[in-house]
């Protein structure tokens, strides 16, 4: 399986402006430039599209965990936090609520550890990851 996404830019790095597009079409055209990475325009960024794939995947590895140890999670929800220091990420931390009937405490944190540590974003970064959970 492989997956694209395209980007095109125009000018310098500081006025200049682009646009983001994935193989699905989810992104068309997407608004991206020095204000939206850096400052606060309107559009996307790489550190957030990261976040957005870290997320996603981490909560899917944490469902299919959360079914394998034989709970069905009625809901799980989770913010990545990508931390960008000068030009360097230099980390993602996960957090994560979820409802799971009958499930422990113990149990979702450590399925929670689990899916922080195999879901396939998170082994492709070579940063640390961190996580916290609340079972709600």
């Amino acid at each position: 399986m492989k997956r694209t996404a395209s980007a095109h830019w125009e000018g310098d790095l500081k006025t200049g402006k682009g646009n983001i597009s994935t193989q699905s079409t989810i992104l068309n055209k997407t608004q991206y430039s020095f204000k939206t990475r850096f400052e606060d325009g309107a559009g996307t960024n790489p550190e957030e599209l990261l976040a957005a794939a870290h997320a996603g995947c981490f909560t899917m590895a944490l469902g299919l965990g959360v079914s394998q140890a034989g709970f069905i999670a009625t809901s799980l929800d989770t913010v990545a936090t990508v931390t960008l220091e000068g030009l360097d990420i230099t980390g993602v931390h996960l957090s994560v609520k979820g409802t799971v009937p009958n499930i422990t405490e113990q149990q979702f944190k450590d399925l929670v550890k689990g899916a922080e540590q195999g879901c396939i974003i998170s082994k492709a970064l070579k940063v640390a990851i961190t996580s916290d959970s609340q079972l709600v």
